[in-house]
Formats: structure tokens, sequence, C-alpha cells
């Protein structure tokens, strides 16, 4: 067995190592200072308590961006380091791939052939950022119960960067080859230490199988009730067919054109049911398995599935700019398909967040969660027994309130960061959950002659969703769409011999007619000076103190707008430790049950954001299919005026609008 020795290597502070709820993220040059990373390694051991570290077991995987490789290998930092701390066996995915949902997985289910748990991980990822040379990096480092370290633990972090004169490492440790499964062993001067390369897949895979009906989802996408349009190049005659006809008839003639025309491949387009992208991120190590081999759908339904250290030269963000290529393929953007699938859906880099289209469909991701959350026990196995509550950030769109109050549930509105989340699953208080990115994209199903708009795409960023439930303690995008494919399962069971399929449209719109619906937007306001944006905020807060006045002036920019119930300063009080979280937040709540909230965030020397949310919510169910900006406008307007926007910031117009 090959031995390693324990090496002190002396090192010095480096500025700007905070680690925020996501970790720490920065360029990658910034990465690859000497001792950078090192260091934060180091800092972060030292934060953690000895039976947190010492005999442990530790799971190091990412989302494959660039430099993942350098920082996972088992002969470079973070394994030797392990090593060097007293570490007793480290996990990693095959090639280094694993999603953070899986990750944290993994944390929670696996148990490795000797009995051991993972006590916590490295994640190599900065989400949804983009990747390459001149991108970002990012490492987060998750607990025992599978969710991201609380504050308490990145404030250890932080202050052990500001104060580090050394760290560990293992000389003499070789190379593992994790592009194969195995156990690889290392003797120490604490005894053995293991490297251990899993499939990246299986646990994942075995995880959504004990949540979902599989069996009930792969009758949908395998029915001869899903036909798809295909362009015949040969006869230049496009024509509509079943799947089972397809695959019986056509197969052959494609098989044989392939073979005779290989450089025309790329001008075959076969459009399934489901069409997933996964934008060149971790997500293609999963789209395989579970949606091709376990659920039956076409390898021709997946894009960008082969996960890359640039994620293909793209931005690796589930919304309608960035997936440019599913949103064509579904109906949607510049130049949409004339036969899009039924149904689509994207992932970010890490895999944890999703965007679901319909057939010419954007679902918003605050009405994704509440749906989701108002059909999850009658369609999903795993919350067939009941939900435990649900949740969602502050900010969020309140369409899950509705739902809860409509089915009894408990629920909680927390400030904006997943691991308040975290502490309300831990505590058997919440099942389904979601996160501030919720927001919608104005207009992107409104439509003027019966066509899609170009400039509702074009002009709107849109915000990515963030769903969960408490199998894991992370956000998973993956988790999202099959429960999305769970709900069009059930919905379509009685449908699948020859009756109307129930469409994503048709379950969005049906809940809107049940639940009402939130329109809902936001307003950033970028690189403000500091000084005017807080006494914008500052206004606000005296402005609550007389509501009268604060209603005069709604009624004198509109009179069609309810007036203000009630206004605040959101804080927070964890029902779980007790722990109070201050100013989150400016609200102004109207008796209809819409909302504006303002918040603030970066005051460093670039200057602060400010962000509004805008929502309001029509029960009528008359009204609920109107235009997004009209039925938006005069709410929009009386933000403006209310919170003397232009007059604080000097900005006639947001810098953003998602």
């Amino acid at each position: 067995m090959v031995s390693f020795k324990v090496t002190p290597v002396q090192s010095a502070p480096i500025d700007g190592q905070k680690p925020g709820t996501s970790g720490l993220r920065k360029k990658v040059k910034v990465f690859t200072q000497p001792h950078y990373l090192h260091n934060f390694v180091q800092s972060t051991f030292n934060a953690l308590s000895a039976d947190k570290v010492r005999g442990s077991t530790l799971v190091v995987s990412g989302d494959g961006r660039y430099y993942s490789k350098d920082a996972i290998h088992v002969a470079s930092i973070i394994i030797k380091m392990s090593a060097a701390n007293g570490v007793r066996r480290v996990w990693v995915g095959q090639n280094g791939l694993l999603s953070t949902p899986a990750v944290s997985g993994v944390i929670r289910e696996r148990v490795g052939a000797d009995g051991s748990k993972a006590n916590g991980a490295f994640i190599l990822t900065a989400s949804h950022n983009p990747g390459g040379p001149n991108e970002d990096f990012g490492i987060k480092y998750n607990m025992e119960n599978g969710g991201p370290a609380p504050e308490g633990i990145t404030d250890k972090i932080y202050e052990n960067t500001k104060t580090i004169k050394e760290y560990l490492i293992a000389e003499g440790l070789p190379e593992v080859d994790i592009s194969a499964t195995g156990v690889s062993s290392f003797s120490g001067p604490e005894g053995q230490f293991d490297v251990e390369v899993f499939d990246a897949a299986s646990d994942y895979v075995k995880l959504m199988k004990s949540i979902f009906d599989f069996e009930l989802i792969q009758k949908l996408l395998t029915s001869p009730q899903f036909s798809f349009w295909c362009v015949d190049l040969l006869s230049s005659q496009r024509f509509a067919i079943a799947l089972s006809s397809f695959l019986h008839y056509y197969f052959g003639l494609v098989l044989t054109f392939l073979l005779s025309h290989v450089p025309f491949v790329g001008w075959l387009l076969l459009l399934c049911f489901l069409s997933y992208d996964a934008l060149s991120g971790v997500a293609g190590a999963y789209a395989k398995r579970i949606f091709v081999e376990e659920l039956g759908a076409k390898e021709s339904s997946l894009l960008n599935c082969v996960p890359k250290e640039d994620f293909g030269g793209g931005h690796p963000d589930p919304n309608l700019t960035y997936a440019k290529e599913l949103v064509s393929r579904m109906g949607l953007g510049k130049n949409p398909n004339s036969d899009p699938p039924e149904f689509g859906a994207a992932a970010d880099g890490d895999a944890d967040r999703n965007m679901i289209l319909g057939k010419r469909f954007f679902v918003t991701p605050s009405d994704s969660v509440a749906i989701i959350a108002a059909n999850a026990v009658q369609t999903i196995p795993y919350f067939s027994s009941g939900l435990k509550g649900v949740a969602r950030s502050m900010p969020t769109s309140a369409a899950l309130d509705v739902v809860a109050k409509h089915l009894n549930l408990k629920f909680f509105e927390v400030p904006t960061g997943w691991k308040f989340f975290g502490n309300l699953m831990d505590a058997g208080l919440c099942s389904v959950c979601g996160e501030e990115s919720f927001g919608t994209v104005i207009s992107i199903n409104d439509k003027k002659n019966g066509k899609l708009e170009e400039k509702s795409i074009k002009k709107y960023r849109g915000n990515l969703a963030a769903v969960c439930s408490d199998h894991i303690r992370e956000k998973d995008g993956i988790w999202a769409v099959l429960a999305w494919l769970s709900i069009l399962a059930f919905k379509n069971k009685d449908n699948l011999n020859g009756g109307k399929l129930v469409t994503v449209e048709d379950i969005v719109k049906q809940h809107w007619a049940t639940f009402g619906r939130h329109y809902y937007t936001r307003y950033d306001y970028e690189n403000v000076d500091a000084g005017a944006a807080k006494e914008l905020m500052a206004y606000l807060v005296k402005m609550q103190s007389s509501l009268d006045e604060v209603n005069k002036i709604v009624q004198g920019v509109r009179s069609d707008v309810s007036n203000v119930a009630s206004a605040d300063e959101f804080e927070y009080k964890d029902p779980v430790d007790g722990s109070i979280s201050k100013h989150q937040g400016i609200r102004y709540l109207f008796e209809d049950g819409s909302r504006l909230v303002f918040r603030l965030s970066g005051t460093g020397s670039e200057g602060a954001t400010i962000r509004l949310y805008i929502e309001q919510y029509e029960k009528d169910s008359s009204k609920t299919g109107r235009d997004s900006q009209e039925a938006l406008a005069p709410l929009v307007e009386v933000a403006l005026k209310l919170s003397k926007m232009q007059e604080f910031t000097g900005r006639s117009a947001p810098t953003v609008i998602t």
C-alpha cells in the first residue's frame, strides 16, 4: 500500500474569501492564484469540529466546469488536503461529476460497503454562472444533513481565512483514475485513507425512483397517443405519426437515409413528446439514464446533454434568453418551430434549477411550485400521506400561499437563503419549497393577433426556478421535471387510448381558474448611488407609519388599484432555532392580495442594487388570461410614484426587468 506523509505549507491570508449561502464564487484567474484554494479549504476544515473531520467520509465532486478537474483530481488540492486533515475516505463521482442535488442525496442516503455515511461535501460549482478560463469557478461546503453550511459555519470559515498561517497537504499521494469506478487505498500517519470513485448517476436514479411512479411516467412518454411531427427529407413531406408507428416503419427508412447521407444527419429533426436541455451542464450525466433508459423517451429529445467545462460556450442559465435552442424547439422565441413537443425543460450548470415549458407555453416558476404543491399528494407517491407544509422566500410570488390556504397546509414565508428551508425540513415542518428566483418573465405567454411577440422574449431576462422537496436539502431541477411529468401522467392516465390530452397549458390555466393568477415582475436598478438607495429605503419605512397618506398617494395615481392594508419591514424568527433575521425587505400589502416589495443589496464601492417586486393578484377567472404588462401596469405606476424611484435614483427606467 502506497504511503504518504502530512506536510504543513506556510501561507498568509488572502482578501475577499467570504462565502455566501452559495459558497465562494470568483473568476478562475482568482482561484488559480497561489494558495487561494488551499487557504479556503483549510479554513473550512478548521471551522468544523474535529469529529466532523478526523475519521470522516467526505464527498468531493462538482458540475465539471473549467478548473474542476484540477481541484477534484486525487493527486490534487482537495483530496490531498482531506487526507492530510485526517479524513478517512473520500467519495468522488465518476469523472468528478455530481450535480448539487445529487451530492445532497449522496450525503443523506448513500451507505458505503463498510457501513460508512458521508459527513459533508465540497461541491465545486458556480451554479448558473458561465464557465471557462475567463469565467467563474466556485466551491461550497455542505453539512451532514445534505444542506449548505449555515451562517455560523461560513462566518467561521471567513474569519479563518483572515488569520490562516499554514495549510496541510498529503505529500506523496499518487493519482487515481477518476474515470473508472473502484476503491484505491493508501497509508497515512493516521492509518488507511480510501478514495472511492462511484457511478455518478446510479444513486440519484435510485432516489428518484423511490419518489416518483416511473412506470406511470413511462406509459405517458411511450404512448402511441403522443405523436410528433417529422420531416421526411426524401420526399420533403411533413406528416404526423405515432411513436409506435415510427419505431416499426420509419426507423429502417431513416437508417438507410442516414447511412447514405452522413453529412446531412443534422438536417433530421426528430421531435417527440419530451425535450430536455441540460445546457451542457452536469444534468446531462443523468438525463439519458432517467429520461431515455428508465422512462423510454427518445434520445433525440435530449439537447446539450454532454457536460462541457465551458458549457459549450453558452450561459448555463435556464431561461428564455439562454436556452434558445429549447425555446425555439418548443415553439417560442424568434424562430419558433411550427411543430413543437408537448413538454420541454432545461437545467442550469449544476442541475439545481429548472425551466418548464409546454407547447408554445412558458410556465412561470412561481406557478410551477404552486402547481406541484397543489397536485403532489395525488400524483407523487412520496407525498401520498400528505404534505407537512410548504414554504417560499419572502420576495417570491404568493401563488404558493393561496394553495396552502386552500389545502389547509402549514405555510412559512422565509428570508432569501436556502438554509431557512433546510431548518424547516429538518424539523419536519416543510415538504415543498421555492426560492426568490421564481421570478417570471413578463409577456412570454402574451399574444398579439395569435402570435407570440418577439419583444416579449428579447426585452426581458427571466429568473430561474429553484424548487425542492424534503428528499434532500438542496434545490433539485430534475426532481421538478419529474414532478411535472408525474402530474401530466396522472392527468392523462385515462386519455392514452384516444382521449383528449391534458397539456401543460391546460394544467396551468386550470390552476389559475381554481386559485387565481399572480402576475409578477421584478425591476432591478443596478449600480445606484449607495447613499441615494439608502435614502429611498428610509423614506419607504417612514411612509409606513401613515397608511392613510399612503393610500391617498395610491388613489391619486390609480383609482383602479386597491388600498394598502398593511406595510412593514420583513423580519423572520426561525421557528426551529429561534434566530431572528431583520431588515429583509420593505413590504406594502394590498387589500386584494397584491404586493410591492423593495429590497436593497450590494452597498459596496460600485453602488447598490434596488430590487422592486410587483405582484398583482387576480381572482376573477375571466381575467387570468390577460396580457401581463397590461395587468401589471397600474401597480407598476403606483410603485414608481409611491417610492419616488426616479427622484431618488435619477433613473427613468430599471436596468433589468425580470
